[in-house]
């Protein structure tokens, strides 16, 4: 069963969500951009690492059930007693994906696609300091860059001016933005909606060769039936980031037209 919503999902953008549904969405690229590249380009998985003393590591994959886990409570409160020792243990590397296109000629680099993270888009954090790192990197050696940014809480990330963006589109929540050489140095914006379907996404390769183009709604829909997040999404409670009056009005209409999980019922 797909979202109820007919572009992103709200309830996604949950920290308890996102992180599969990132990486979903980073797999289903790669293949559907493989799918229509022609030769001499692949697609591929990569993954930035970096150490976050401030991050606390979540694990990859986990199960979630109606049950609450207990409050945590500091080991030092436990385990005082003499010769014992707390020891907190070292940062563990964040790891965050992304798909690059190569060409084969030479292993040449072509277009950088990312999915923002919470973390690309949070001040001061070294997320986002790696991330605008890489940004420069790909400006600066001609690389095309496609982001796509489904969070609305947090910095404005992309590379398209903020101010410049909500000009032209003034209630835009979510956005793809595609920069570079490829594309003449113009930004291609695709401004979406809150009850907007996701885009049709350019992916430009090299100069003088025509993009490509992919479907991302559906790569969505894809990621919300595989992993289950109708049992995950908590409908019950207000999203992550609060809506407004009239948007929570369209989102109560939506949810209460739709016919509840077996984990729900």
């Amino acid at each position: 069963m797909p979202s109820p919503f007919p572009g992103m999902d709200p309830w996604l953008e949950d920290p308890n969500v996102f992180p599969d549904l990132h990486d979903s969405l980073i797999i289903y690229l790669r293949d559907a951009i493989n799918a229509a590249l022609p030769e001499p380009y692949v697609a591929s998985a990569a993954t930035r690492i970096w150490i976050d003393d401030e991050d606390q590591r979540e694990p990859d994959v986990f199960l979630t059930g109606p049950d609450a886990p207990p409050p945590f409570v500091d080991p030092a409160q436990l385990y005082d007693g003499p010769g014992l020792m707390v020891i907190a243990p070292e940062a563990l590397p964040v790891e965050e994906k992304f798909v690059e296109i190569r060409s084969t000629h030479g292993d040449r680099l072509v277009t950088s696609l990312e999915v923002l993270s919470p973390s690309n888009k949070a001040p001061g954090g070294k997320g986002r300091e790696q991330y605008l790192d890489k940004q420069g990197r790909c400006r600066v050696a001609g690389v095309a860059l496609v982001e796509i940014d489904l969070l609305r809480e947090g910095r404005h990330t992309t590379a398209v001016d903020y101010d410049r963006l909500v000009r032209r589109a003034p209630n835009f929540c979510y956005h793809v933005c595609v920069s570079g050489r490829a594309v003449l140095d113009h930004y291609i914006v695709a401004a979406v909606g809150l009850a907007d379907r996701l885009p049709r996404v350019p992916i430009p390769l090299d100069p003088g060769v025509p993009p490509i183009f992919v479907e991302l709604q559906p790569l969505l829909d894809r990621a919300y039936d595989n992993s289950r997040y109708a049992r995950k999404a908590r409908y019950g409670e207000p999203p992550r980031l609060p809506l407004n009056q009239a948007e929570t009005a369209w989102a109560d209409d939506i949810l209460s037209k739709r016919t509840p999980t077996r984990t729900e019922s």
